[in-house]
C-alpha cells in the first residue's frame, strides 16, 4: 500500500575546447515523474586534485545532504551518480549557469539544472503540530514480555484530571515511524494532536525497524505486527492516566486490518476506528486496487479487465503455494497462457512484456513479491471471520476517491460482516472527496499525495472526534 516515489540526484561539470565551466557550487532543478514535480538541490564541492564531491537535497520529501556516489566530467558532459537509488544525471552545459540533460532511473526523464540553491520547495504541511502544546507529550521506550523487542513511542495526555479515554494508533503497510510519516506528511502526529486536544490519551509507535523500535522485519507478517500492537495496547492500559474501560484502537489501511484482528481476540478493546480498513478479502481488494491504478494511466477498461483475469489467478496461486520455486513455475504457466490469449498491445501496455527477456523479468518480479512472507499472509486474509467475532464499538471510514481500498465493495463487505457480529454499536461512513490518506483530493492519484498541503481532511478529524465523544467519552 504504500507506492512511494524514489529520490534522485544529479549534476555536472564541463570543459570544452573553447570554454571552461565550473560545476562547483549549488544547483537546482525540477524533475517531473508521472505528474509529480519534485525539486532537487545539488551542492558540489572541489575535493582537490581535480576531483569533485557532492550532496543532494529533496526538500519536498524532507531529505537533505544525501551523498552523491560520484561526480565526473568528460569533455562537455558531466555525470552525477547516486548508487544507493540506482540513478544518475547526465547533462551538458548550455551556459555556465545551466545544464540540460536527463535523469536516468528505470527510464529517462528530461531535466535542466540551474545555478543557485533555488527556492526551498520544502513541503508545506500547515497541520503538522508545533509546540507549545496544550497537553503533555512524553517520548517512551518499553519492551515486549521477553525483552526481545524494544518499542519507541510517544504518548500525549490531556491536561486536567484523568483517567481519560485512550486510543492506540496503528500504521498502514510498509515500515513507518510513529507519525506514519509519508512524503512530508505526518498523519498520526496530526490525529494525535487533534484527539488529545479533545480529551483523549493517544499512543503512537514506531514500526519494527523504524525509529527506536527494534525487531526482525524481513520475515515479519501482519500477524507479527498485530502482536506488536498488542504489546503497545497493553502498555497503554498500564498507564494511570487511562480509563481502562474506554481504551481502543485507530488503524489506517493495514492498521485497520490489525485493529479487526485485535478486537476479535481482545475483550479489553472498547472500540476500533478503521480508516480504510478491509471489509472484503484482500485478494479481491488488491485486484480492485490494480484496476483503479490502471484506469489512472489511461488504460482502456477492456484491457484492464483482461489483465485482472491474470492478476486474480496469480494472487490465488500465491495464496495456495508458499514455496517460491513452485510458485514461479505456476506463475510462468499462467503468464504464458494469458499472453497467448491476449492481444499483444494489451500485454505490452500493462505488463511491459515484449520478448522473452522482459517476460522472465516480469515473472521474476511477481514471484519475488508474492513469495515474501508478508505478502503471502496478507493476500490470504479474509476479514469476515474476525469482523463477525467483534463485540466492541466500531467506526469504519472509507474515502470515496480511495484507489488503494476501493470504497464501494469494501464498505459493503464491512456492512454485511458487522451485521453478523456481536457489536450492537457500529457505524460505516463513506467520506466524499477523500483519498486513501483521507486528504481532500483533486486528481486523486498516488502522485497527488505529496502535492497536497492538507495532511488529513478536517471533516475526517471531526468525524472521528464526534463519534468518540458520542460513543466512547
Amino acid at each position: 500500500m504504500k507506492n512511494i516515489l524514489l529520490l534522485f540526484t544529479a549534476l555536472l561539470s564541463v570543459l570544452n575546447c573553447s570554454a571552461q565551466y565550473s560545476l562547483v557550487g549549488d544547483w537546482h532543478g525540477t524533475l517531473d515523474v508521472n505528474g509529480a514535480k519534485l525539486t532537487l538541490v545539488m551542492h558540489i564541492k572541489d575535493a582537490g586534485s581535480g576531483a569533485m564531491s557532492g550532496t543532494w537535497d529533496s526538500p519536498a520529501q524532507g531529505v537533505y545532504e544525501k551523498p552523491c556516489s560520484s561526480v565526473t566530467l568528460s569533455g562537455d558532459t558531466a555525470i552525477i551518480a547516486m548508487a544507493v537509488i540506482k540513478a544518475q544525471f547526465r547533462g551538458t552545459f548550455t551556459t555556465n549557469d545551466e545544464i540540460t540533460g536527463v535523469w536516468i532511473q528505470g527510464g529517462m526523464h528530461a531535466m535542466t539544472m540551474s545555478r543557485g540553491g533555488g527556492k526551498d520547495d520544502g513541503p508545506k504541511r500547515p497541520q503538522n503540530p508545533k509546540p507549545p502544546f496544550n497537553y503533555t507529550s512524553e517520548d517512551l521506550l518499553y519492551y515486549n514480555a521477553d525483552s526481545s523487542i524494544r518499542y519507541g513511542a510517544t504518548i500525549t495526555i490531556p491536561k486536567g484530571d484523568g483517567p481519560f479515554p485512550a486510543v492506540l494508533l496503528i500504521t498502514g503497510s510498509g515500515q513507518q515511524n510513529r507519525d506514519e510519516e509519508l512524503l512530508g506528511h505526518k498523519p498520526f502526529a496530526v490525529i494525535a494532536d487533534y484527539l488529545t486536544n479533545k480529551g483523549y490519551v493517544v499512543l503512537r509507535v514506531d514500526d519494527r525497524g523504524m525509529g527506536q523500535t527494534t525487531g526482525e522485519v524481513h520475515h515479519a507478517t501482519t500477524r507479527d505486527f498485530a502482536n506488536d500492537a498488542t504489546v503497545s495496547f497493553n502498555y497503554l492500559l498500564s498507564r494511570k492516566e487511562v480509563d481502562k474501560k474506554k481504551a481502543g484502537l485507530l488503524g489506517h489501511s493495514e492498521g485497520g486490518m490489525i485493529a479487526e484482528m485485535m478486537a476479535a481476540e481482545n475483550k479489553n478493546v472498547d472500540f476500533i476506528i478503521m480508516m480504510a480498513g478491509p471489509g472484503e478479502k484482500i485478494a479481491q481488494l488488491m485486484t480492485e486496487q490494480n484496476g483503479a491504478l490502471l484506469q489512472t494511466k489511461g488504460i482502456s477498461q477492456v484491457s484492464i479487465d483482461k489483465y485482472l483475469v491474470l492478476y486474480s489467478k496469480m494472487v490465488h496461486t500465491a495464496i495456495s503455494i508458499g514455496d517460491s520455486d513452485r510458485l514461479r513455475t505456476a506463475i510462468t504457466e499462467e503468464v504464458k497462457d494469458w499472453k497467448y490469449k491476449t492481444p499483444g498491445p494489451v500485454v505490452v501496455s500493462i505488463t511491459g512484456i515484449h520478448d522473452e527477456t522482459s517476460e522472465a523479468a516480469y515473472i521474476d518480479l511477481i514471484t519475488k513479491l508474492f513469495a515474501h512472507p508478508w505478502w503471502h499472509y496478507f493476500l490470504g486474509y479474509d476479514p469476515e471471520s474476525d469482523l463477525e467475532k467483534i463485540s466492541c464499538k466500531v467506526l469504519a471510514m472509507n474515502g470515496d476517491k480511495d484507489m488503494q481500498v476501493v470504497a464501494k465493495n469494501n464498505l459493503q463487505g464491512l456492512r454485511e460482516a458487522l451485521a453478523k457480529s456481536k457489536s450492537k454499536d457500529y457505524e460505516i461512513k463513506l467520506m466524499p472527496g477523500l483519498n486513501h490518506l483521507f486528504q481532500t483530493c483533486h486528481t486523486c492519484t498516488f502522485s497527488e499525495y505529496q502535492q497536497l498541503e492538507e495532511t488529513v481532511a478536517p471533516i475526517a478529524l471531526q468525524t472521528m472526534s464526534d463519534w468518540l465523544d458520542k460513543h466512547v467519552k
